[in-house]
């Protein structure tokens, strides 16, 4: 698999120009994207050779008119006017032939970036979330925008422009052969400088359109991680540093694009311009030769004709090449942009079980697990942890102590060792995706919400009914604040959820993850960011699932899993305590007490001060 660090952030990654490997494996994927649309493909390169061919017979018919009316001047009326008609008929046609066939391809073009698009996104659902650990968002957005959107560019104006120019080069040089293969020969050396133009520009343009365009990514990722930060970047007086960073790695983007440019300058349009020039020279002059000698000789002349076809045919001829050459600086691009999205793509998706396996009461064991994100360091050691349906266990610990880590395993958002986690017997890592994420309802830290209504927000496209989501709000004690809004459930809540407080928020999380009707839920810290009263209602809404659901919850505030049936303290890793709070407040010196009275003094200071209201303790 290609090297998934690539413009992920690992800095000698970066900047490299791709390989002829991934040059390949960037067309296939654009063929593959295209393969639905076979038939139209090839009625469109259909039109587009007939079209070539109207378009090269144009000039043979203007040689047929000089040589035949105008030069012996015959002026039979309807026979020229029969040509001049033949002539605009050709035009016509190749001119109608052309919209049909730009219609069909750049349709082509469309659907199938439309489809790499929705590939790419749905493969990003599906990574592991040890991907997400490396990834940076704004590069990953860029990816799935503009880099998709710049694979286009590879269709419309690279595949079908060279398409085109190809076909319309063969048949003019086949017509030309047919006039006079001497001076066919002639034009027909332009095609290796031409070659030679593009090998040179290929060489001095890559690197730098590589390096651009990976920049334009770690520009986006700039400007999206400064915007998420603002506050921390204003509040630490941090602006002028992260506008020296960004105006560094612009003004690299801004050099790369010039080197570009240079490249463009030299090699495309004025060297082919030049020798265009040189081309029409050379016809002229062996052209001039030839009829001199004839005329000495008393052979018969070359007919003007066949030069005004030939220079009609070398303009004809230049600019399909100067096409294809102006084109090589989007086929760079875009190369770059299929390449980097293929390596996205090429990312190992999360492992999916297809056992049929379902979650029945949600009955949970960890048996001796041990877990590290690399193998030289180890997060969990050893834990052997039982805990039965229905139950509330609370899991506390310094930070670092690998709270989250535990909680991201019986997730499944990272992979345990086979049979270190049981969901009622059954290995986790056996049961059904479907059934798994059924079954689980997770209440982060940092509420997510969209920015749509608080009924979508609640349903988050699942189709549920009205009575399951009011029910759900009930439940988690969000219905009352829910009424009150401007549109009740209907309201938009802006970006984020601007429109709510932030206890609001996370009891509107609780309700989503109560509308799926899960058997096992996890809250992460869901606490840590609300007043004491918010904080209150979570308790009732936790105290009514007893017996229900299996409730597991990382708190930073205590409180909140004071009434747990069991508590679990863990230390740098390892299982240090467990029991209800009452149990463990009677180990003197032990890490759960001196957690709890540590809070209590920070209590008492806020209290003292005013911050707190009294009625808040824990």
């Amino acid at each position: 698999m290609a090297d998934s660090n690539e413009d992920l952030g690992v800095a000698d990654e970066k900047h490299r120009p791709t390989t002829a490997a991934e040059r390949r494996e960037a067309f296939d994927l654009l063929l593959k994207a295209a393969q639905p649309d076979r038939s139209h493909l090839r009625a469109g390169l259909l039109w587009l050779a007939l079209a070539a061919g109207l378009e090269a017979l144009g000039p043979v018919l203007g040689k047929w008119f000089i040589d035949t009316y105008l030069v012996p001047r015959q002026g039979e009326l309807w026979a020229m006017a029969g040509i001049i008609g033949g002539a605009l008929l050709a035009g016509c046609l190749a001119s109608w032939l052309r919209y049909l066939q730009l219609v069909r391809l750049a349709g082509v073009a469309m659907r199938s970036v439309r489809r790499i698009r929705e590939q790419v996104y749905a493969h990003v659902l599906a990574l592991p979330m040890s991907f997400f650990d490396r990834a940076i968002i704004g590069q990953l957005v860029s990816r799935v925008t503009n880099d998709t959107e710049s694979v286009k560019g590879l269709y419309v104006q690279v595949l079908f422009v060279m398409l085109d120019s190809v076909i319309a080069l063969a048949g003019m040089l086949v017509v030309m052969a047919f006039l006079d293969w001497r001076l066919m020969l002639i034009v027909a050396t332009l095609i290796p400088a031409v070659v030679a133009i593009v090998a040179l520009y290929q060489r001095w343009s890559a690197p730098a359109v590589s390096r651009a365009r990976e920049l334009r990514s770690d520009i986006n990722a700039q400007m999206a991680e400064s915007i998420n930060g603002m506050p921390v970047i204003q509040a630490s007086n941090a602006s002028l540093r992260f506008s020296g960073r960004f105006a560094q790695t612009n003004a690299s983007h801004y050099e790369s694009r010039l080197a570009e440019l240079r490249a463009n300058a030299w090699l495309l349009r004025p060297a082919l311009d030049f020798l265009n020039v040189l081309l029409i020279c050379a016809v002229i002059l062996v052209f001039g030769l030839r009829s001199g000698q004839a005329a000495g000789s008393g052979l018969s002349v070359v007919e003007v004709g066949v030069l005004y076809a030939f220079i009609s045919y070398i303009a004809r001829v230049v600019e399909p090449l100067i096409q294809i050459t102006m084109q090589f600086s989007v086929l760079q691009q875009s190369v770059v942009s299929a390449a980097r999205v293929n390596h996205l793509i090429k990312e190992a998706e999360a492992p999916k079980a297809n056992s049929a396996g379902e979650v029945g009461s949600g009955a949970i064991s960890i048996r001796a697990l041990d877990f590290g994100y690399s193998p030289a360091v180890r997060v969990l050691h050893q834990i052997n942890l039982e805990i039965p349906a229905g139950s509330f266990y609370g899991i506390v610990g310094h930070t670092g102590s690998g709270k989250s880590t535990l909680l991201s395993l019986l997730l499944r958002f990272y992979e345990s060792e086979p049979g270190a986690i049981l969901i009622d017997g059954q290995p986790l890592m056996q049961l059904g995706d479907e059934a798994f994420r059924r079954a689980v309802g997770l209440v982060p830290q940092e509420p997510f919400l969209l920015a749509a209504s608080a009924r979508e927000n609640i349903d988050m496209g699942r189709g549920l009914s009205t009575e399951r989501i009011e029910a759900a709000a009930h439940a988690a004690r969000a219905h009352e604040f829910l009424l009150q809004l401007p549109q009740g459930y209907d309201t938009a809540l802006g970006e984020g959820g601007a429109r709510l407080s932030v206890g609001q928020k996370q009891l509107l999380a609780i309700a989503r993850a109560l509308a799926g009707d899960p058997k096992i839920l996890f809250l992460d810290e869901a606490t840590s960011h609300i007043d004491s009263e918010t904080e209150q209602q979570v308790q009732l809404a936790l105290a009514a699932l007893r017996g229900k659901v299996t409730v597991v919850a990382i708190a930073h505030r205590l409180s909140t899993i004071r009434d747990a049936d069991r508590i679990i303290v863990l230390n740098h890793g390892r299982l240090a305590e467990q029991g209800p709070h009452e149990q463990l407040m009677a180990i003197e010196g032990g890490i759960y007490q001196r957690l709890y009275q540590l809070q209590q003094i920070e209590i008492a200071i806020e209290e003292e001060s005013g911050e707190r209201p009294a009625d808040a303790q824990a």
